[in-house]
């Protein structure tokens, strides 16, 4: 039973959401003066705004009235604010459902409402998102289609779906473990909701999967019936840039029905597969069809596999081509086509090789478009014999590749090459041709600049002639993304010994500019992280005088911890003894007093022995560990 205070409490909280927003009183009293015929034309929007559900907003649309915004957008503000227990948060979110209830629509349509009732449903149990979803949906169902596409109450219908992740939850919740049937009721309302949507969703799944907005609601759908979900979907901004990861799904338990709902929503989709070779919106939802069944049905996801590429290679071409091609070409249907090879399994990558790509993987690598599939091949391929004949092929046009700036082929090619451990010498002889570094020998000392800038000898040193030794030093500059991507790659390598030659070529400078830059850094850390205690040493010779430097850099200061944790006692003895006299600098710099705490810096100036003695029990901790993990 809640206390009375508890009530008393909540009455006053209802009317406070219930009262109108108060417009702070202006200077001078708030006696503005008005021009006649003015009456208040906010009086008036206000009596207009009272209609309710009667007001009508562009084109007729029926739009929510301004009390209820301005209650919804107090409701968001007190749900930020938190809850001090579970007694409050239920009461709280029972009252507010009950001021949702009847207008539901409205509110999920609206911007704010649609914003609070993502909060909401969350914090609601899954017979209250049951409940709301019902009134979205009206008595058949056939109302869903109108709130899912529309730019506001798709993400709320979303944010419903979602909930029944918590199907199991909310029954391991009760003090006494639950029966079935309980189980089943506590949640039978929200399953029962999800698989009249689901339903709807194929009785219009055209429309659906080309919406903008629709097709991400079918998304979060696909993802809710296979049992895995990723982190919500949140509004991106215009001219923001979208993350390429692939977000982290989590599995949860699914009741038996949405087993046998996902084989008929596939089946309903597969009917549809012209869409995804054809509209980009509706080609994103059959790949996270793909995904979520390789995840959760991997025996369905082949058979989708299978399916879809003998449509795909089925469609009428130019004589002795293959479709195929023209798809990988296609922006549309070319994503569909990265997401089949990354799923697919050994025989179906070498068909696809076998009977469609043979002999025009450069020109494909050399399309804007096509090359990108050409990467997801090299890296699936990465495992199997396959590779190297895709190697073999995509070899002979590397510096074709390069110049049309196709980067990531490159970049893939030597971390497939890393990866299966084949084809490195080649791969390397081939980067050293491309780059004009390859002959007179001498010129080898070069290559990892030349590397990390992704210019040629000529380019990069100004020469024009073909003289074999550097005339002039020039300092390290331009390292970019993909060439950064490449050195790591070729760090991986057996063989590497050119890279650290290369590197310790360098100047001190050059190698604390390598440490504090974006691209850089990494390519250091990644080199001197792989030597060995010797070769390690040399190039920590060569960074003396830089450390107390590196450590007050946010980037270089990261470098410099990774470096410690792989250098022997004597080296890190070394960078100690360096950085210990300038003490007040690095204990009051926001990036180096980080390095003096970990490196434990204070017990090396003062207490040596003891140092010294806690730095070698880790030293052996490492090897042994390194030991048995080899």
């Amino acid at each position: 039973m809640l206390s009375q205070a508890t009530v008393r409490h909540y009455c006053t909280v209802q009317d406070m959401l219930s009262k109108p927003e108060e417009k702070k009183p202006q200077k001078g009293g708030g006696k503005k003066r008005r021009h006649p015929g003015e009456d208040g034309g906010g009086e008036r929007k206000r009596r207009e705004s009272q209609k309710g559900e009667k007001g009508q907003g562009e084109g007729g649309k029926k739009r929510l009235d301004a009390l209820s915004v301005g209650y919804f957008r107090r409701v968001g503000e007190r749900l930020s604010e938190g809850f001090e227990d579970d007694e409050e948060r239920e009461m709280f979110v029972e009252n507010v459902l009950t001021e949702v209830k009847g207008k539901a629509a409205l509110v999920a349509t609206d911007r704010t409402g649609s914003i609070t009732l993502q909060r909401l449903l969350p914090l609601s149990s899954p017979q209250q998102v049951g409940e709301v979803l019902a009134e979205l949906g009206g008595e058949s169902g056939s109302e869903f289609k109108a709130v899912s596409c529309d730019r506001c109450g798709g993400h709320v219908v979303e944010s419903a779906v979602r909930q029944m992740s918590r199907w199991m939850e909310s029954s391991q919740k009760e003090s006494s473990p639950p029966t079935e049937e309980e189980g089943e009721e506590s949640c039978g309302l929200l399953e029962a909701q999800v698989l009249s949507f689901s339903q709807v969703v194929r009785d219009n799944t055209a429309e659906f999967i080309r919406h903008v907005h629709g097709s991400h609601v079918v998304r979060t759908l696909l993802h809710v019936l296979g049992g895995c979900l990723g982190p919500p979907r949140t509004e991106t901004r215009p001219g923001g840039k979208e993350r390429s990861i692939p977000p982290q799904l989590t599995d949860f338990e699914i009741p038996t029905s949405f087993w046998y709902e996902l084989k008929d929503l596939t089946e309903t989709l597969m009917e549809n597969i012209n869409l995804s070779v054809t509209d980009a919106v509706a080609s994103a939802v059959f790949q996270t069809m793909l995904t979520v069944c390789h995840r959760k049905r991997p025996k369905l996801c082949k058979q989708l596999l299978r399916r879809i590429m003998e449509y795909l290679t089925s469609r009428s071409a130019a004589p002795g081509v293959s479709p195929l091609l023209v798809f990988l070409k296609d922006q549309a249907s070319s994503h569909l086509i990265e997401t089949i090879i990354q799923l697919s399994h050994k025989p179906l990558l070498r068909g696809l090789y076998k009977n469609h790509l043979k002999g025009q993987l450069v020109d494909l690598a050399l399309h804007p478009i096509a090359n990108f599939p050409i990467q997801r091949l090299t890296a699936a391929s990465a495992k199997y014999k396959l590779f190297l004949r895709i190697f073999d092929e995509l070899v002979q046009g590397v510096e074709a590749i390069l110049a049309a700036g196709h980067m990531g082929v490159i970049v893939q090619l030597a971390e497939s090459c890393a990866e299966s451990e084949e084809r490195q010498d080649e791969m390397m002889q081939c980067l050293l041709n491309a780059f004009h570094c390859a002959e007179p020998g001498s010129r080898h000392v070069a290559c990892l600049p030349l590397f990390m800038s992704l210019l040629t000898y000529e380019v990069y040193y100004h020469s024009d002639t073909a003289e074999g030794n550097i005339s002039t030093e020039i300092p390290l500059t331009s390292i970019c993304y993909h060439g950064s991507r490449l050195v790591q790659a070729l760090a991986k390598f057996k063989e590497r010994s050119l890279l650290l030659s290369s590197l310790r070529t360098l100047s001190p400078s050059d190698l604390l500019s390598m440490a504090t830059d974006p691209a850089g850094s990494h390519v250091l850390q990644a080199l001197i992280t792989t030597s060995s205690d010797k070769g390690r040493g040399k190039i920590l010779k060569r960074l003396e005088g830089q450390y107390v430097q590196m450590a007050c850099s946010r980037l270089g200061s990261r470098v410099l911890e990774a470096v410690w944790n792989s250098s022997s006692v004597g080296q890190r003895q070394s960078i100690a003894q360096e950085l210990v006299p300038s003490e007040s600098q690095l204990r009051s710099d926001q990036f180096a007093r980080h390095v003096w705490a970990k490196f434990a810096l204070s017990h090396f100036a003062h207490r040596r022995a003891h140092w010294q003695e806690i730095q070698t029990g880790e030293s052996k901790k490492r090897k042994l560990f390194s030991d048995i993990l080899e």
